[in-house]
């Protein structure tokens, strides 16, 4: 017995039995010939080889159907040999006529689904008293052998994950916040559930392998899966349809959202607040999931209930007060992540080029730190980021083959360097959140043209030029003409007149070119 596979999971391993009879199964008849017959008509041809591993139904079921169906005129035999298994089946002309029937109804193909009430029982048994858990240290040095620092989010990550409450994430860009997120799952014991489940004669789909990843032990019956704490990942395209149950007339199933798909696991809503839809619509509707564990899904109309026993995490780099107090509440851990230590990023760069195989001079990582020491120590003074720890490795790697070298050298460093659009940026001293702002030109008359030049420049102005007598400077929108003119008072600059002379979109395209 172990931490992702204890006495409780191995007592559901024990109680998910293959069923052999319709009884057992919990499908009624007319189910289970649809789907039988409408694998055999898809295929024109078929084993029952292939039904068995396409359905999961059992081979008993299989036979005593069939054998029923070839008896009704639906379906014939037309090759095999002594065992059922290699027997194959074919569709017969009113076996297609019962199929069209049937797949205008409902047009789905695939494993057979677990009926609902079974899978909200063992969903129930599964995440009743799940938490608060107990973490072996094993398991919590695992998940983190390749975060390096952050201890004071690994405490957090840690406790939210024992008492199962959501977290906050916020900080600048760069700093690890989705990823930090992402090593929640490991934390976390694994999950059984079905691949789809059945009501109303409708097909839910609950496994995704997009999101879902199999553990090594299944179960016996199929129709389950075994898997590892689900991390479901969402960002700034969610919206509030993608948070509902919605049919697909192709599949003939109902997807289910990731809501539902976390279910057991972590839900990020990564860049909160750049959503298209507001996002304070988005948050009261995760209210009542996050606060009830359960979500209601609509099938032909009728509700149905299905678990969201999901951790919520959300992630922004804007500023906290992007959530209100009611929405803080089920999110109440919270991590502040800070720009990175120089060492930090260094580290990670160095990671990143193991990860990629690639051999490095020992002088490149002195290159890269200078890059982000401050320029008090010789320098470039630059904001330290994990992102570009992760790009830059990548970006060296294809400059190196690009110029034919064996390895990493100071060179091929600096020309991955002047690539980096974001690294391009901050040695420009341009501020890409500002970019969509506007620029607003004024014309200043001012008794000292020269000490107002200079002012002006301390002042962050984009461009400063002179005018006859006066002075014409570019700012920011946001900065107001009293603003300018109190800066220019404190200096001991008198200001005769401040005038707004043009107002235009900030333009980045220009400046990266002549760069």
């Amino acid at each position: 017995m172990s931490y992702y596979h204890d006495e409780k999971m191995e007592k559901i391993f024990k109680a998910l039995k293959q069923p052999k009879n319709l009884d057992d199964l919990q499908l009624s008849d007319s189910f289970v010939k649809g789907l039988i017959l409408k694998i055999i008509s898809s295929y024109g041809t078929v084993k029952t080889s292939t039904i068995n591993e396409l359905t999961g139904i059992h081979w008993d079921i299989l036979e005593e159907n069939l054998s029923q169906m070839e008896k009704s005129g639906f379906c014939a035999p037309v090759s095999g040999g002594f065992l059922f298994s290699s027997v194959e089946y074919t569709i017969t002309k009113k076996g297609r006529e019962k199929v069209r029937g049937i797949a205008e109804d409902n047009p789905y193909i695939g494993i057979a689904p677990v009926p609902y009430e079974e899978y909200f029982q063992i969903m129930k048994i599964q995440l009743h008293h799940r938490y608060p858990l107990k973490i072996p240290p094993e398991v919590i040095e695992e998940t983190f052998h390749q975060v390096v620092g952050v201890d004071y989010a690994k405490e957090s990550i840690i406790e939210s994950c024992i008492i199962g409450k959501g977290i906050f994430v916020y900080g600048p860009p760069g700093t690890g916040k989705t990823f930090i997120v992402s090593t929640m799952p490991d934390l976390l014991p694994p999950l059984v559930m079905p691949k789809y489940i059945e009501f109303g004669g409708k097909i839910i789909q609950l496994y995704d392998p997009d999101f879902h990843k199999l553990c090594e032990e299944q179960p016996h019956d199929p129709r389950w899966v075994k898997i590892h704490a689900p991390f479901v990942l969402t960002g700034a395209e969610l919206n509030l349809n993608k948070l509902e149950t919605n049919y697909d007339p192709n599949k003939g199933v109902y997807e289910t959202s990731p809501l539902i798909k976390a279910n057991g696991g972590i839900l990020l809503i990564d860049d909160l607040g750049r959503q298209r839809d507001d996002h304070e619509l988005i948050l009261n509707r995760l209210i009542v999931p996050m606060e009830n564990k359960k979500d209601v899904v609509y099938v032909r109309g009728i509700p149905v209930i299905l678990h969201t026993h999901f951790i919520p995490a959300f992630s922004t780099n804007l500023d906290i007060s992007i959530m209100d107090e009611a929405h803080l509440r089920r999110a109440p851990l919270h991590i502040f992540l800070k720009n990175p230590k120089v060492e930090e990023v260094t580290e990670v760069f160095r990671r990143n080029l193991e990860d990629l195989e690639e051999s490095f001079q020992p002088d490149v990582l002195g290159r890269f730190m200078k890059v982000y020491q401050p320029k008090k120590e010789d320098g470039e003074g630059l904001q330290p980021s994990f992102a570009h720890s992760r790009d830059l490795a990548q970006i060296c790697q294809s400059v190196r083959i690009n110029m034919g070298k064996g390895t990493i050298d100071v060179e091929v460093l600096e020309a991955a360097l002047d690539k980096h659009v974001l690294i391009v940026l901050q040695r420009m001293n341009i501020d890409l959140a500002q970019i969509s702002h506007k620029t607003r030109s004024f014309r200043l008359n001012t008794d000292d043209k020269e000490k107002t030049y200079q002012e002006l420049s301390h002042y962050g102005a984009s461009m400063i030029c002179r005018e006859n007598n006066s002075i014409i400077v570019d700012v920011d929108e946001s900065t107001s003409p009293v603003e300018l003119a109190d800066y220019l008072h404190e200096k001991g600059i008198n200001v005769e007149k401040i005038e707004l002379i043009a107002e235009s979109e900030k333009e980045l395209r220009k400046t990266l070119l002549n760069w």
